[in-house]
């Protein structure tokens, strides 16, 4: 589904971000991409969107990104924003989420049709027409993950996706995470929240790949985590 092949990235010449990285990640998996603050991890989503463009290969579905396909691969892929007021442009939850449907050519009588079987999906339905500024965080952290699936994405991005949330909206979103059949990239210092979602991790230090393997064995990992600044899930450390 998603290839990364000897790809390398700077922002200021010399000082790379991402070095010479390689991975791939199939249909259908649940990968938590985890590391310090500067590992790089917003770096990988930000080039696998074509936001930013660096050195080797990058393919979606086969299709390499690059920027006369840029169209094609959005379509594929949706992408939750950390800060959902970056994300929730539109006055109304129905109106954001109909925005992409409709530009990507799909008939308004369809469009709502998707609108109402993801918030159906996500229960989601009382939200439909509220205004965006009216509802609160965890609400609109909802909202934005329910305007990602109206896309019909075959693969969903999630940048911190419980940062900021009370202790019910986490468990909500985490629920909403794990029930997704898509294929899903997921940033995060919530470790435990990857514990909960993702069957994968791969590990990024300065740019490469330190540890890439299943989550449980990864995340138990208390030396590996410590040599690359992070901790063990909090799940692990009170046992």
């Amino acid at each position: 589904m998603i290839e990364f092949e000897n790809v390398s990235f700077a922002y200021e010449q010399g000082a790379p971000v991402i070095d010479n990285l390689s991975f791939t990640i199939g249909d259908g998996e649940s990968v938590g991409l985890i590391g310090a603050n500067g590992a790089g991890k917003s770096t990988i989503m930000k080039l696998l969107l074509g936001l930013v463009s660096g050195e080797g290969r990058i393919a979606v579905d086969g299709i390499e990104v690059n920027r006369d396909n840029l169209g094609k691969i959005r379509q594929k892929l949706g992408f939750v924003l950390q800060n959902s007021d970056n994300q929730m442009f539109m006055p109304t939850v129905f109106e954001d989420m109909m925005f992409a449907p409709l530009n990507y050519m799909v008939s308004r009588e369809d469009a709502e049709k998707r609108v109402d079987e993801v918030l159906e999906r996500l229960d989601l339905q009382y939200l439909k027409h509220k205004y965006n500024h009216k509802i609160s965080g965890g609400e609109k952290r909802m909202a934005a993950i329910a305007t990602v699936l109206a896309m019909e994405p075959e693969a969903v991005l999630m940048d911190e996706p419980t940062s900021a949330l009370d202790p019910y909206n986490r468990r909500v979103v985490i629920n909403t995470i794990r029930g997704l059949k898509q294929t899903k990239i997921i940033t995060s210092h919530d470790l435990d929240m990857i514990m909960d979602t993702c069957d994968r991790v791969i590990l990024i230090s300065k740019g490469r790949i330190v540890a890439d393997g299943s989550a449980e064995k990864i995340l138990r990992d208390k030396a590996l985590l410590e040599a690359n600044r992070m901790e063990l899930p909090l799940s692990l450390i009170h046992r």
